[in-house]
């Protein structure tokens, strides 16, 4: 993030260094930590500096903004920001690849909140698209994301940690039905959220998972990931309904027990006329924050 801004006007923050004492006094925070480091580095900013928060993390962010009052949400003075980036940096030094694939040549990065629009040019600055969607079009765009890489990742599993590609290839129907659980539970959990068909969702993930077929499979994050779609299942057997995602909660008893809790608790705005020009931010994290900052050309 760093590199898309060859002017050198981005501060990149170390671990120890807060927003605070060393930050920039205003634009854009670009949050590119680990999901567990995420709520200590809000603690730590202050209060009338969360709402430039930029968030890069994959997985369902949802409780953790609410709780700071940082929720994607028009109406809400505090909101903070976040993108879905289906772009990737191999190593510290390479260029980033963009998220395109043979269904969606135009790019599926995406990103909505207080700071889109000025990461989106940051991001198309450097070659890489960067959609800016309305909030009920980024809903299910989140949700989607959520949905890949918590199916790839249980399918991968499944299989003996294969790649990625081998799980769109060889292990097609493992992942197409986890695909279209999840699907299900999400147009249930989120029913203001707007969604293609079950058909065109699954073709679209699977074309992404073409698209990075050299990724590994692991369960990481549990909370954060396949742990929404745990507490979705878990929520429905209590009040005496069906599982929505029956196999996927088999899969992770049997093939990723040691993720599964014995009690598990996971725990917008519109487009303005800005000036077309990157705005200078504050940037936390490694590889992926010094790449921003070299898209900022001024």
């Amino acid at each position: 993030l760093a590199a898309m801004n060859p002017a050198g006007t981005d501060v990149v923050l170390e671990p120890w260094q807060t927003v605070a004492s060393h930050g920039l006094p205003s634009g854009p925070i670009y949050v590119c930590t680990r999901n567990d480091e995420l709520e200590p580095f809000i603690e730590k900013t202050p209060a009338d500096r969360r709402k430039d928060l930029v968030f890069f993390q994959n997985g369902m962010l949802d409780p953790l903004l609410e709780k700071y009052g940082l929720q994607l949400s028009p109406s809400n003075p505090n909101a903070s920001t976040q993108c879905l980036v289906y772009f990737a940096v191999a190593k510290l030094g390479d260029k980033p690849m963009d998220g395109v694939t043979d269904l969606n040549p135009e790019g599926l990065t995406a990103a909505f909140g207080r700071h889109a629009e000025s990461l989106a040019r940051r991001l198309r600055s450097a070659g890489l698209s960067c959609k800016v969607p309305v909030e009920v079009i980024f809903q299910g765009m989140m949700l989607e994301k959520l949905i890949w890489i918590s199916s790839f990742m249980l399918a991968g599993v499944k299989n003996g940690e294969v790649t990625v590609g081998e799980v769109e290839k060889d292990c097609t129907a493992d992942v197409t039905v986890l695909i279209q659980e999840l699907l299900a539970s999400c147009r249930d959990a989120n029913p203001f959220a707007l969604f293609a068909s079950d058909a065109a969702v699954t073709a679209r993930l699977l074309a992404y998972g073409r698209s990075v077929a050299h990724f590994p499979t692991a369960m990481k994050e549990f909370p954060w990931r396949n742990g929404y779609f745990w507490d979705i299942s878990q929520a429905a057997v209590s009040e005496g309904k069906a599982d929505p995602a029956p196999t996927h909660s088999a899969w992770l008893k049997e093939y990723a027990p040691s993720v599964v809790p014995s009690d598990s608790s996971v725990a917008m705005f519109a487009a303005t006329g800005e000036p077309a020009r990157i705005v200078p931010a504050t940037i936390i994290g490694g590889g992926l924050a010094k790449g921003l900052a070299a898209m900022n050309p001024a």
